[in-house]
């Protein structure tokens, strides 16, 4: 079972702005070879605290989700 869990932090932690609504868009641009910062840029982010926020971002979810669903195996008898 494959669950699409995003845990991107919805507001720049340094400045506040709203960034959690780009993710997706930023995300599927990347993964079609697109520049990261041009997409950035069409996104209008232009603060570094901001574009640093999306760059750094790394999708650990499912990393977790493999030892709870590993977890719950291991509980039912």
């Amino acid at each position: 079972m494959e669950v699409n869990v995003i845990i991107i932090p919805v507001r720049c932690f340094t400045c506040g702005s709203l960034i959690g609504d780009k993710w997706e868009d930023f995300a599927m641009r990347i993964k079609q070879g697109e520049d990261a910062g041009n997409v950035l840029d069409s996104l209008g982010m232009k603060r570094y605290c901001c574009r640093r926020m999306l760059l750094s971002h790394v999708e650990i979810i499912d990393e977790i989700l493999k030892f709870y669903e590993e977890t719950k195996k291991r509980e039912t008898p």
